[in-house]
């Protein structure tokens, strides 16, 4: 399975559409968590909201996960040891008030289990590239993992 997400506090058409088209090729289940957007998938199954336990369980299910480059998503995938495609927002496409999410995907790329697409036509290749990885064998240690579950419980409520 492959899990789409673009966090809870904005909508990206461009990347749930991206999808919705690459869906039918991909030979798996695709579930989309679309936010505040407005376009609604044929091909996927697609849900503006997904709380968060029922997430986690959905990411360590999933071969690989297709995101905004949300750090909280890239934690999440880190935890699980899910690999994880980036699709940054951009800001010259009205997606963000400025481009930290392409900075981050950036700054990310090339990390163990992460991968950048920039734009809807490297979308399909980086996704083949993400689903021929294997999931490490390794989790994180005890430690690390209550490092990333702080982090990103600090990041979604403000509260540690």
């Amino acid at each position: 399975m492959i899990l789409v997400t673009v966090g809870m506090q904005l909508g990206f058409d461009r990347l749930i559409m991206a999808m919705d088209q690459l869906a039918p090729t991909l030979n798996m289940e695709v579930i989309a968590q679309t936010g505040r957007g407005t376009y609604q998938p044929l091909n996927m199954t697609a849900r503006a909201k997904i709380g968060p336990s029922e997430f986690e369980e959905l990411v360590q299910k999933s071969r690989l996960i297709v995101s905004h480059a949300g750090i909280g998503t890239v934690l999440t995938a880190q935890r699980f040891t899910t690999p994880i495609v980036l699709f940054p927002r951009r800001f010259d496409q009205g997606e963000h008030r400025n481009d930290h999410q392409a900075a981050t995907a950036n700054n990310l790329d090339g990390r163990p289990g992460v991968l950048v697409a920039m734009t809807v036509d490297d979308l399909a290749s980086t996704i083949a590239k993400g689903l021929s990885m294997e999931k490490p064998d390794t989790a994180l240690s005890p430690t690390a993992r209550q490092l990333h579950e702080a982090i990103g419980t600090f990041i979604e409520t403000g509260e540690l």
